[in-house]
């Protein structure tokens, strides 16, 4: 058996192939999906999802991009409006061996892309992005939108194809009722604004959507050709407090040891520096703490800082927060925990503990961590 040194991230085979599969199934309705690959940061993830019918990787990243070109994807969308220069440049220099799609959304950053173009004697495809309630980039759907792409086509160094949003306050929903009304504002952001489009004569083939929490709703609005989920290839605690997922379902946790035990708490050898202290991107009330741990008792991660997590419990008065009081635990025991957040979770580690389902473990490397340029 192999030694595994804790704090370590781990990944369970069987649960990675049933999401990759449940975010692919949305391609029985006619729906492509382009499957994020900040989440789980790795090649070998990457490959099995083009092998399952991804048509494309979705990137936030230019040194991203360049990891998964130099590695032979060839079908890239960089979800992110670049404006350097010479990052620009280098991606266009791939054109026309990969299909890299450069993200646009005003008219002084569609400059900086034209005058790349220019240099380069390319004709880049770009997409569109929409702010469909994030209030991030984008333009506004409708009106704003369209006068970019008339600008757009007026230049005829940028050959727009799509239009694509990111509903990312979905993870602030507070109710399945709540996420299908995003879902379908975020759909309607898009296919609005393409249809404008297209009744100014510019074809716009491509409409893409989809957050994890909306991904499987927003599928189904006629007209989206295209999803972007990232997060549902693991699953977190994010996704469970919004009814996305099931404990159950999740794929990924950090493996702990228990280095001290006190009569009000215990102390684990995984603080912020392997678990994050985000509690959810848009800071989720629902969030209990910074994990939760996988006994057969409810507790939390109540505290962390650098190295060191807490969960605090008390036999007689359980802390605020804390299902439980007192633990079964000892010193030294090892226990996983759930993270809030998996995608800046993976990026604190240098690998996976890949468990495989005939009972084996591989090392599978984080390829893009720290890739944030």
């Amino acid at each position: 058996m192999m030694a595994i040194e804790t704090p370590a991230l781990m990944l369970e085979e069987k649960k990675l192939r049933l999401n990759l599969q449940r975010m692919m199934d949305v391609a029985a309705t006619g729906v492509q999906v382009r499957p994020h690959f900040k989440t789980h940061k790795s090649l070998y993830i990457a490959k099995l999802q083009m092998n399952l019918g991804a048509c494309g990787i979705t990137v936030a990243t230019a040194s991203e991009a360049e990891l998964l070109l130099e590695n032979g994807f060839r079908d890239i969308l960089i979800a992110f409006p670049l404006t350097d220069h010479e990052k620009i440049r280098r991606l266009m220099r791939r054109i026309p061996a990969a299909r890299v799609i450069f993200t646009v959304d005003s008219e002084e950053q569609a400059a900086l892309v034209e005058r790349a173009a220019k240099q380069e004697k390319v004709t880049p495809e770009v997409w569109l992005k929409v702010n469909s309630g994030l209030n991030r980039c984008g333009t506004e759907p409708g009106k704003e939108t369209l006068l970019l792409a008339k600008k757009l086509a007026a230049g005829g160094l940028l050959r727009l194809t799509g239009v694509y949003t990111h509903a990312g306050h979905s993870y602030a929903a507070c109710s399945a009722a709540e996420i299908a009304q995003i879902a379908a504002a975020e759909a309607d952001s898009v296919l609005l604004s393409a249809r404008l489009i297209e009744e100014a004569g510019i074809p716009v083939p491509h409409r893409s959507v989809g957050s994890t929490p909306t991904f499987e709703l927003a599928a189904q609005y006629k007209g989206i050709t295209e999803v972007r989920p990232g997060n549902a290839v693991f699953f977190d605690g994010m996704q469970v407090g919004l009814g996305t997922a099931a404990w159950e379902e999740v794929a990924l946790t950090v493996l702990a040891t228990i280095v001290s035990r006190k009569k009000d708490r215990l102390i684990l050898d995984a603080g912020s520096k392997a678990l994050t202290t985000e509690k959810g991107a848009h800071g989720n009330e629902r969030m209990k703490g910074f994990g939760k741990l996988v006994t057969k008792e409810e507790l939390y991660i109540t505290r962390v800082s650098e190295e060191h997590g807490v969960v605090a419990f008390n036999q007689q008065q359980p802390s605020p927060g804390v299902e439980t009081g007192g633990t079964g635990l000892s010193l030294n025991d090892r226990v996983a925990i759930i993270p809030n957040h998996a995608c800046p979770v993976v990026n604190l580690f240098d690998h996976y503990y890949f468990m495989k389902e005939d009972g084996g473990v591989d090392i599978l490397p984080v390829d893009a961590r720290g890739m944030s340029q």
